[in-house]
């Protein structure tokens, strides 16, 4: 991994243009084999990371939410690992994402509402938590859900042993 030490950590993002900014830089430096779990409640802007990191990665788009076919697989264009997005989000287990066969050495993996399941998956991975900073997630009019708000991300490097 030769992920730049200034991605990590915690940082406040102002607009999704930022976001995909973020997961641009983010997806320019990732491998074959990286899995990166995405963590955050609806509209904090898990997919609009997803869509910059796959414009790093070079893969083929368009990246959409895969919440109704759970796993889409980006081919790269550019010669480089092809990213698979999963939406776990209607999983009701470690073992029903297992069962996805995800080719998790040969692959840029991204797991949105993966923590508590994907963990097994891999020695390490990329916690990726997406907060919106309003603190009032739970009355939020959906309409309210894409606006371009700021946002709170923490990325951390996680190894099993410390999981």
């Amino acid at each position: 991994m030769s992920v730049d030490p200034a991605l990590l950590g915690r940082r406040e993002i102002a607009t999704s243009e930022d976001m995909e900014k973020l997961g641009f830089a983010l997806g320019e430096t990732l491998e074959a084999g990286d899995l990166l779990i995405l963590t955050g409640p609806l509209g904090a802007g898990k997919t609009t990371f997803t869509r910059g990191l796959a414009e790093g990665l070079g893969v083929r788009g368009p990246v959409q939410s895969p919440t109704f076919v759970i796993a889409r697989t980006h081919p790269s264009l550019v010669g480089r690992a092809p990213l698979v997005h999963v939406d776990a989000y209607r999983l009701g287990s470690g073992a029903e994402l297992d069962d996805l066969d995800l080719d998790l050495a040969r692959s840029v993996v991204v797991i949105e509402w993966g923590r508590g399941m994907a963990e097994e998956l891999a020695d390490s991975w990329w916690d990726i938590e997406l907060e919106r900073p309003t603190g009032r997630d739970d009355d939020l009019d959906p309409s309210e859900l894409d606006a371009d708000a700021p946002r709170i991300v923490t990325i951390t490097r996680v190894t099993a042993s410390e999981g």
